[in-house]
């Protein structure tokens, strides 16, 4: 009887799944507005670039489309246009002010702005705090820059499942006055900070990023050098070919030629096929050379003719291989020093050092540790729940030099999450900097 009760009870409306498509170049933001929206209940697909998007489109055509601001290959306010022709009844929201122009809104267009404005405010970047525009041109201040709500505006009545902002780790956030940046200058979502000195960082990686100008980034161990590569390769018009890394410390000297250059059959003992070196198969595309200073000096004078003419041969081999890479080396040496005392060839030098990027030290942006400190606690929640940190700790972590840098303070957080086991608070107990491995 009471089975046949239960039978006949209507079931619960089922929850209906939405189906978005991002369109972003930034890797980071993609990520974060994709977590964001699936807390939201949509099915979310992510493009890098404007054909992607349209070809997603045309295979599922989505009920709404995310598009960032700036499109690696495609004239956004041209694609805005097409797209809106050949899909009507998309809601298509942009990170810009293209967003308030005319187009079809969607009965979940408020989620969509939610979502938007929580993945923008993890990133404390210029143009999430300059004023907007309405749709009559003037200034309001209810919006910012990408037209979405202000901070204080009232998010959606579902609650996607976000800690409120008064369980956020103590000092996580830099008061307003503190993170906004010089007028002009925007922080890359990858370098975490908003002091002067990782702005500029951001403003020289955006200066030289569209050119093919070799470029040598010089900081401390542990500074984020490679990221900066990185950003260089994403902003450039290489985007779409190979990076291409390799740390000139980690291979022995006796390698380190064949692995640059390729070698052919039996060029050396245990040669047994040819094989395409690091610089050919970053062919069209940006080549890193981590830790420079590190070549060995004869190998160094090859290079130099590479750079020079862009041509190479391979170990074993007399023909000349023509390859188009743009170089971007890093060090954490004084290589201008080395090369006036002769331990590194000053030619070299002066073509690799062409433009140069310094990464900062912890210690020259003390004012950012909070923001890094809940950028990895977030990161490692993508695989864990997310944890905070209590002030006693946070305080801990001020009062320690970082010598180790950016990379120091991963480990000592990943360290301390695990140490925390289920408890959900990172506290003094838990902040251990003795067995950190830089």
């Amino acid at each position: 009887m009471h089975a046949a009760l239960v039978s006949t009870l209507p079931l619960p409306p089922r929850i209906r799944t939405r189906n978005a498509l991002v369109a972003s170049a930034d890797s980071s933001f993609r990520q974060r507005l994709s977590e964001i929206l699936t807390g939201l209940r949509w099915q979310v697909r992510l493009a890098e670039s404007g054909a992607q998007a349209w070809a997603e489109a045309e295979a599922t055509p989505p009920e709404a489309v995310v598009v960032d601001s700036w499109l690696p290959d495609l004239d956004l306010a041209e694609f805005l246009k097409d797209f809106r022709k050949y899909f009507p009844e998309v809601d298509l929201v942009t990170t810009g002010a293209a967003n308030l122009q005319e187009s079809p809104r969607g009965p979940y267009r408020q989620e969509l702005l939610y979502a938007l404005r929580r993945s923008q405010d993890t990133d404390t970047a210029a143009w999430n705090t300059a004023p907007a525009l309405s749709s009559d041109g003037k200034a309001t201040g209810r919006q910012r820059s990408d037209g979405l709500p202000a901070a204080s505006d009232p998010a959606p009545s579902r609650d996607p499942g976000f800690p409120p902002a008064s369980k956020l780790s103590a000092g996580a956030r830099e008061p307003q006055a503190k993170s906004q940046p010089k007028a002009g200058c925007e922080r890359l979502p990858e370098l975490i900070g908003n002091a002067a000195c990782m702005l500029e960082v951001s403003r020289r990686v955006r200066l030289v990023a569209p050119r093919s100008t070799p470029v040598l980034i010089e900081g401390p161990t542990g500074s984020g050098k490679e990221l900066v590569a990185e950003a260089l390769h994403r902003l450039s018009p290489r985007s779409r070919k190979p990076f291409v890394a390799i740390n000139c410390a980690a291979i022995p000297e006796a390698l380190l030629e064949a692995e640059l250059f390729g070698h052919t059959r039996g060029a050396f003992t245990g040669a047994v096929q040819g094989r395409m070196g690091r610089i050919e198969s970053a062919d069209g595309g940006t080549l890193f050379l981590d830790e420079i200073g590190e070549m060995p000096l004869g190998l160094q004078s090859k290079l130099l003719r590479f750079v020079e003419c862009g041509e190479l041969q391979r170990v074993g081999d007399n023909e000349n291989i023509k390859v188009d890479v743009r170089i971007v080396a890093a060090t954490h040496q004084a290589l201008a020093q080395q090369a006036h005392t002769g331990s590194f060839r000053s030619d070299l030098y002066y073509r690799l050092a062409v433009f140069l990027i310094h990464t900062p030290s912890i210690a020259e942006h003390p004012e950012d540790l909070p923001l890094l400190v809940e950028h990895f606690l977030c990161r490692m929640g993508r695989e864990a729940p997310v944890k905070r940190i209590d002030p006693a700790a946070l305080a801990r972590l001020k009062g320690h030099d970082w010598p180790g840098n950016v990379r120091e303070l991963e480990h000592v957080l990943e360290r301390g999450a695990i140490l925390a086991g289920d408890e959900c608070v990172l506290t003094s107990a838990e902040i251990d900097f003795g067995l950190t491995v830089n």
